[in-house]
């Protein structure tokens, strides 16, 4: 926490190596895992390398609780091993916390089952983003169902077209709503606070909008600690073109999201009524029924023969 210290501690001859500890990459995430099972009794059917690309994201912590929990939910199960089913429910608690059994009616378990699925659809049929790995309408925490569509690799840049389309999927819930049931619910709220901060970030802070290459949030200079965060002074005529931006950019990719739920209503209803049978459904189940996924373009290398370049003048 550099931005806590105090100044006189970060002059020259006092802290000459700064040193960034970030989250474990997908080798790091191997050699954790390593670590923290080496004493468990692990069955030999699990796959460590999926495990490392199911938890992208995690810290070591994170990590090392969602093997202790396995461990726990296997002796609690009966289980003489832990089995990556063991390991999968351990890794979706530790980031949306345990199970609630909530008395849902019928009619509330389509509208979760159609919003879940709405995420899904609209994720699989879009270009830039990653595979759909588990759906369920299970509550956990706050939530009545969840959509897990973790990366399939660590990624240090994001397009705009994939932050584009991310917003998309997280439309799909209401837009799946909207057409089917002709009518809107309250749980797309934490859909929109996310979307929306993508939205601010691509106008604000990614020059990724029509006010151009121009930074209009907080910034600090990472050669100065002891500074601080500073606050840009924005206008109000600016403030306003701002939220213009980022309205039409939500109201952009909801139209993308409905028209991807219209197009694809087959689909939809299949996985719903799935969900509703069996509650939750893993990725094989769910592609059993829309199909294989292409692979993302996200990420794709470009070479000279894919860049056409002009010729100078």
């Amino acid at each position: 926490r550099p931005d806590v210290l105090d100044p006189a501690l970060l002059r020259p001859g006092r802290f000459d190596r700064r040193i960034l500890v970030d989250y474990p990459d997908l080798e790091g995430r191997i050699e954790i895992i390593k670590i923290h099972a080496k004493n468990k009794p692990v069955a030999e059917s699990v796959n460590w390398q999926r495990v490392a690309r199911r938890t992208v994201g995690f810290s070591g912590a994170d990590i090392e609780n969602m093997l202790n929990e396995a461990a726990i939910t296997a002796a609690r199960e009966g289980h003489e091993t832990v089995s990556m089913n063991d390991i999968e429910d351990a890794a979706t608690k530790v980031k949306l916390g345990p199970e609630k059994k909530r008395l849902q009616t019928d009619y509330d378990r389509q509208i979760t089952a159609y919003h879940e699925a709405g995420h899904a659809v609209v994720s699989h049929f879009q270009d830039h983003t990653d595979p759909v790995h588990r759906i369920s309408i299970v509550s956990r925490g706050m939530a009545l169902g969840y959509t897990l569509i973790p990366p399939d690799r660590d990624k240090l840049h994001t397009s705009k077209t994939a932050l584009i389309e991310r917003m998309a999927v997280m439309m799909g819930g209401r837009a799946a709503e909207e057409v089917v049931f002709k009518e809107i619910t309250t749980g797309a709220s934490n859909d929109f606070d996310q979307a929306t901060t993508i939205a601010r970030h691509m106008v604000m802070d990614f020059g990724m909008s029509r006010l151009g290459p121009v930074n209009f949030g907080a910034s600090m200079d990472i050669t100065e600690y002891a500074q601080g965060m500073q606050g840009n002074d924005i206008s109000q005529e600016m403030m306003a073109k701002i939220d213009s931006e980022v309205s039409e950019m939500l109201a952009r990719t909801y139209s993308k999201a409905v028209a991807i739920v219209k197009k694809y209503r087959k689909e939809l209803d299949g996985v719903a009524q799935e969900l509703v049978n069996t509650e939750s459904m893993d990725q094989d189940q769910f592609e059993k029924i829309v199909g294989k996924k292409k692979e993302s373009l996200e990420g794709v290398a470009l070479n000279s023969s894919t860049i056409k370049m002009k010729p100078q003048a």
